[in-house]
């Protein structure tokens, strides 16, 4: 590998680690795209949901993120194709629908995490570790 080359590759790296994969930021980008091209009310749908999704799902993982918008989009784009309206897609409780949803990407939620740890360190205190030690 050449030093140019080898010197681009480090500073894209560190770009990223400071923030974020630019291939997710691309993604996003034209997620965003796609939404701009449903229908209205299927893009204000999206929309609606992908506010609640964001601010409510709490995921941290920005391809898991990405991944749930794509899919998001995803199937808005073929309700829209299929002339499904938008209540047969999310039914009579559109909260209820977007729980599922998110249900769908744990993986990359916060919160899996906290109740992963909080698990084991009620495990540890209740002397059910097996012996392990370790750090919350």
């Amino acid at each position: 590998m050449s030093s140019k080359r080898r010197r681009t590759t480090m500073a894209t790296e560190w770009i990223e680690k400071v923030t974020g994969s630019i291939e997710d930021k691309k993604r996003y980008r034209r997620y965003r795209a796609r939404v701009r091209e449903l229908p209205g009310n299927h893009r204000t749908a999206v929309e609606a949901l992908d506010r609640y999704l964001t601010h409510f799902g709490s995921i941290s993982k920005g391809d898991v993120l990405v991944q749930m918008l794509d899919d998001l989009v995803d199937l808005f784009e073929q309700s829209a194709a299929n002339g499904t309206p938008v209540r047969d897609v999310v039914g009579e409780d559109p909260v209820e629908f977007a729980e599922t949803f998110l249900a769908n990407y744990a993986e990359g939620r916060w919160i899996e995490k906290e109740r992963d740890r909080l698990k084991r360190a009620i495990e540890r205190a209740a002397g059910e570790d097996g012996g392990k030690r370790g750090s919350l």
